[in-house]
This record gives C-alpha cells, structure tokens and sequence, in this order.
C-alpha cells in the first residue's frame, strides 16, 4: 500500500456514523438525490408518485428511508476518511439486501448460481471529487471484503465498467476488482461485467 493510501481509515456505516455518511452525501453538487438508496429499492417508486415530488423532496425522502435501513441494521456500507472527513464510500451488502440487481433483465437472463453459497453485492462506490485517483475506492473495498469475511462470508458479486468514461462509474472497474481476487464469470450490458470472487 502507498504512503498516501495509509493516510486513510475505514468504518462500517452504522447509526454512531450516520453524522458522517450524511455529511458525506450531503454535500452539494456531489450527489444529487442519490443517499445511496437506488438498488436497496426492488422497483423504482411509481411514476405518478415521483412527478408528484420536487427535488428537495426527493431528496428528503431517500435520505429518510436510508437512515431507516440503517437504524434497522438492514444497509451496509464503508465509509473512507481522510483524518475525520469522510471522502469515500463503498456499499455492499447480502443479495437481500440490494434486490434491484435481481430486477433486471439483462442479470436475470444470466441466470448466475450462488452455487449453494451467501451471496453478497458490492453495487457502488463514491468518492469525493478532491480525492480521485488516490485509491480510496480500492480501501473501500478490502475493508468491505474484510467485513464480509467477518460475517461469514461466501460469494461476493460486483458489476464494474470495461473503460473509463462508462456512465456506470459508481460500480467500480475492472481492474480494481482483479487486484482483489475476483474474476469475470460473466459480460453485463455494453460497458459492465459480473465478476465473483468466494471468501
């Protein structure tokens, strides 16, 4: 590991972090409406429900249900700090957890086996615009495997782009993936891949 990469810690999202995950993805102009909730969803809200909505609201609602998962322990994640800042984020969490994957239909026609083993999601990375290219996604992830690990393990599944400039950045690439142990099983859409790796 680099002596810049050393500089940074990790912490589990947890309700004593949530002060630090909501400042995280707080921040203006960084992530939208985001909060991290997309795949925690099984189907987008309704469509008359979400005209009915303005930003701020949307807003509003995702970080409230997220705060809800995490109060109920049901919303895992790694936040990267630089000293006390949090400037990194890598969710990942059990399939049950993060159904959305499930509803797609380019993932569903894999029809991937677990082969009989936990299987765990590794859906997004942020990582504040200041400290790109530094590794603190790659932090996040070892510290997201380390967790799992911990947990109990089994197969652990990502969805990271082919090339840079993909819009699907938040999965993470390739690369960063391989330098951790897992492999592509499987191509995903034009610009994604699945890739496994067992602990």
């Amino acid at each position: 590991m680099s002596s810049e990469a050393s500089m940074f810690t990790t912490k589990e999202l947890t309700r004593k972090t949530w002060p630090d995950f909501e400042k995280f993805f707080g921040k203006p102009g960084e992530w939208g409406a985001c909060w991290c909730i997309y795949y925690h969803r099984p189907r987008p809200l309704p469509k008359a429900e979400r005209l009915k909505l303005s930003k701020g609201q949307r807003v509003a609602r995702n970080r409230q249900d997220k705060k809800d998962l995490v109060d109920k322990g049901c919303s895992h994640g790694i936040l990267v700090y630089d000293r006390e800042e949090p400037v990194g984020w890598c969710q990942y969490g059990p399939k049950e957890e993060l159904p959305r994957v499930d509803a797609g239909r380019k993932y569903r026609k894999l029809s991937l086996d677990s082969r009989g083993k936990k299987l765990w999601r590794i859906s997004c990375f942020c990582v504040d615009r200041k400290y790109r290219n530094r590794g603190v996604a790659s932090i996040g992830l070892m510290a997201a495997l380390d967790s799992i690990e911990k947990n109990g393990g089994g197969m652990v599944e990502a969805y990271p782009v082919t090339h840079r400039g993909a819009l699907a950045s938040w999965f993470g690439s390739v690369s960063m993936f391989k330098a951790n142990g897992f492999r592509i099983v499987a191509p995903f859409g034009k610009s994604n891949v699945v890739m496994r790796r067992v602990i």
